[in-house]
């Protein structure tokens, strides 16, 4: 529940963290102050053209106008978003941020028997960007089906020769599929991409049969009719989804996932420091291009507080740990 109050109210939350320094009636601490000093680097653990690069690309320069210094979007992907977030959760630079997603944060504990970094100690929540629903998508023309009980038919009968694309292995994608595919009886072979454009790919090739992940890379498929959205895997549908049926109106309510997004900061990064970095940010969210810009995509903005993010980032751990161990999906 308090997930879901989050992402239907983000702007009572993005107000208070803008107003703390003038309530205050102090200034900022210098640690803030002074900060950036140089040019910050925002790495992106996928490629480009993902939710996550049109997301840090639409608010880099807007950042850099309010920093007075350039913001450099650097794309690392790959090991399912754990090659950039471990960039971010290394170094030392003190200008260094990240924007994480559900895998690499909140999942991989659960999947990996070791990793590179440890999400929980080794990075900081700055500032939840968007958050947004996973999409049933199918190749146009290999599957015939327009609804998710027809979809579910027609992988039946198939038996074990589905198969499906996912942005990484232990990515929200891929993780609801898993789930979905549990709850209706179904068999499929999992094909992992590094970043969504090219999962999207796979499916408007004919490569991948099916896949869920969130709207951006798929749009332009959906618009050259190589790709069919089905249904969202949430309550919450931005305006340019809204038009989708929900998984629970078609029967299948226990396949629920919200893909979140966010900015983070390496551990030991000055509590002044990431107020800023969340002021600045909520401020830069709140601005209509931007959020237009990342509504067209079907991204949802929320914003809020550093520690509303990490709420967000508990509950996930919490809801999702059993899930994974429940399905056995294990990735060593």
């Amino acid at each position: 529940m308090q997930r879901r109050h989050l992402l239907k109210g983000p702007w009572p939350f993005a107000l208070s963290a803008l107003a703390l320094p003038m309530l205050a009636g102090v200034s900022l601490p210098a640690a803030a102050q002074a900060w950036p000093s140089k040019t910050v680097r925002i790495v992106v653990p996928t490629g480009p053209g993902s939710s996550l690069d049109l997301i840090v690309r639409a608010m880099s320069d807007k950042l850099g106008a309010k920093w007075g210094q350039p913001v450099v979007v650097e794309n690392k992907p790959g090991a399912g978003g754990m090659l950039g977030l471990d960039v971010a959760a290394k170094a030392t630079d003190g200008h260094t941020l990240a924007i994480g997603f559900n895998g690499p944060i909140a999942f991989n504990a659960f999947l990996y028997r070791k990793m590179p970094y440890d999400p929980a100690k080794d990075l900081l929540p700055v500032i939840m960007t968007t958050s947004q629903p996973n999409v049933l998508a199918v190749n146009a023309d290999k599957v015939p089906a327009k609804t998710v009980p027809e979809f579910v038919a027609w992988a039946r009968a198939q038996g074990s020769k589905v198969n499906y694309s996912s942005l990484g292995n232990g990515s929200s994608a891929h993780l609801t599929m898993e789930l979905f595919l549990a709850e209706a009886g179904l068999q499929a072979t999992h094909v992992p991409f590094n970043g969504s454009p090219p999962a999207a790919m796979a499916v408007a090739q004919g490569e991948a049969d099916a896949t869920f992940m969130v709207a951006p890379a798929l749009l332009p498929h959906v618009r050259n009719n190589k790709v069919r959205l089905l249904a969202v895997s949430s309550a919450q549908r931005p305006d340019s989804l809204k038009d989708l049926p929900t998984l629970a109106s078609a029967g299948y309510a226990n396949v629920e996932s919200l893909a979140w997004n966010g900015l983070f900061a390496p551990a030991g990064t000055p509590e002044a420091v990431i107020s800023k970095i969340n002021a600045d940010a909520n401020a830069v969210l709140q601005d209509p291009a931007v959020r237009q810009a990342l509504d067209a995509q079907g991204l949802t903005v929320v914003g809020g507080s550093a520690a509303d993010f990490q709420r967000v980032i508990d509950g996930d751990r919490k809801r999702w740990g059993p899930v994974i161990n429940r399905l056995g999906v294990k990735l060593d």
